[in-house]
């Protein structure tokens, strides 16, 4: 529980003084704009948010840290009393998310919390810190994966992660946006991911000369023969690689590639692929690596480069050139003292940051095979009346569903507190994700000026919302 900002433990404090502790509210978790300019966002994070949720309890030594924060008067910020509210506390929400693995777009919820204000408060920090990073590594490999093109991509970001638990927290997410397998051997122990490696430069250069390293790392793992050859003269590493290849094979073993690590990918790994083949070694595989992403990989491929396998790291596992996903927490809804529901708006400036009312869910339409658009749509008000929706930031801008199919995207998490969903494994995560984008026009899923699927608000809500904005800024 202490996994958040001071702020939630004050509004906590707040509440449970102002005798609003037990209100029902509905925050829902969103995020406002799409990362790295794609078209789509992969949703990520739902099981160890499950575990965090699992296990909320204030310890005796919380309580005791939480006993010795002061004010500005340097009294205690919290009373006796409070503190053995919280030590007694124990979750008794409604959660409702998205699977991992569901594409989801700007303003739509991932998670729903309704239950009592106090409890709905404190988590939002850690759900938040969770769900943001996971989606956000996720996207990313989704989007490396697709550069591709159906080539093997394995992620090999742990050294470059920020920290342990991001090093850990980005394998997984990766493997669920597609990625095949990690370096990360503890990832691969906690989660079921296939683990790949096989040496460094460091064992290179351990030896006399290069021959001579491939030969011992062969005769000590014949199994898992694939050989980084540029640590001196690159082409020269493949010639040397192919003569270890040819003992191999007359022990019956075999090569399984090289990896090229450095210089010009594209025109290295042409040469190479034309030295395996001429040596008959047409079955080896090359790996590159060296800060790669999918702008990088899908310009290699773009100038003809023959890599087979894709080992991407520093760029994928700290999300290099967006490296946060900007996800929010807001306040849909709260009960008055009469148990009826008072929707709830935040308004900005920035129309982007102007929030939705209501106790949301989304529901996807779909044409055929191929998703068509999404409805944000408030529960209170039943049934969606029409398929049609309406651009949140331009209300000329709507669309029709009609001869859709359509499935509702949160499902129920926990009732009451209670774990009512069935966790799936990471793989089968992994495997939704690819049936996902498989499902969404190539357009959106662009490296570059995606196409903008259409997610919009239901025509009661979109009406609703924009009273509610005038009501706030004074206006009729």
């Amino acid at each position: 529980p202490l996994l958040t900002d001071l702020y939630q433990l004050t509004m906590a404090y707040g509440y449970w003084r102002s005798g609003l502790a037990d209100r029902d509210a509905v925050f829902h978790l969103s995020f406002r704009k799409a990362p790295f300019g794609s078209g789509f966002t992969v949703a990520a994070g739902l099981e160890p948010a499950i575990e965090y949720l699992r296990g909320y309890a204030f310890t005796a030594e919380d309580i005791e840290y939480l006993r010795s924060l002061t004010g500005t008067d340097a009294r205690a910020l919290f009373s006796e009393e409070f503190l053995r509210y919280l030590q007694g506390l124990r979750l008794t929400c409604d959660v409702d998310a998205v699977p991992e693995g569901t594409v989801v777009f700007p303003h739509e919820p991932l998670v729903r919390v309704r239950g009592p204000i106090l409890q709905a408060q404190l988590i939002e920090t850690a759900l938040l810190n969770i769900i943001n990073f996971q989606s956000l590594v996720a996207t990313k490999a989704a989007r490396v994966v697709l550069a591709s093109g159906g080539r093997t991509v394995l992620e090999f970001g742990l050294r470059r992660a920020h920290g342990p638990d991001g090093g850990l927290s980005a394998s997984r997410a990766a493997f669920l946006g597609g990625c095949a397998a990690t370096s990360n051997v503890l990832a691969g122990q906690k989660f079921g991911i296939d683990v790949r490696g096989t040496h460094a430069h460091s064992w290179v250069m351990a030896f006399p000369d290069e021959l001579t390293a491939f030969e011992a790392y062969a005769e000590a793992m014949p199994n898992n023969v694939l050989l980084l050859v540029d640590t001196y003269d690159t082409l020269e590493g493949v010639r040397n690689a192919i003569a270890v290849g040819r003992k191999l094979r007359a022990r019956g073993s075999k090569l399984i590639g090289i990896r090229l690590d450095s210089g010009d990918l594209a025109w290295l790994s042409i040469e190479a692929r034309r030295l395996l083949d001429e040596a008959d070694f047409t079955e080896a595989k090359i790996v590159a690596t060296n800060d790669l992403d999918e702008e990088v990989i899908a310009s290699l491929i773009a100038q003809g480069a023959r890599i087979d396998v894709w080992g991407v790291g520093t760029r994928l596992v700290t999300a290099f050139d967006h490296p946060a996903l900007g996800g929010v927490y807001k306040l849909g809804a709260i009960r008055d003292e009469g148990g009826e529901w008072e929707r709830r708006l935040k308004v900005s400036e920035q129309a982007l940051k102007t929030s939705i009312p209501g106790v949301l869910q989304v529901r996807r339409f779909t044409g055929g095979s191929r998703a068509a658009g999404d409805m944000i749509y408030d529960t209170l008000d039943g049934e969606p009346a029409e398929p049609v929706i309406i651009d949140p930031g331009d209300p000329t801008r709507r669309k029709s569903l009609e001869d859709c199919s359509w499935h509702d995207l949160l499902v129920p998490v926990f009732r009451g507190g209670s774990l009512v969903y069935d966790i799936p494994p990471v793989a089968a995560s992994r495997e939704h994700a690819l049936a996902e984008l498989s499902a969404f026009h190539s357009g959106v899923k662009r490296i570059r000026n995606p196409h903008i699927y259409p997610a919009g608000l239901e025509k009661r809500l979109h009406e609703r919302r924009t009273e509610l904005i005038f009501q706030a800024r004074g206006e009729r």
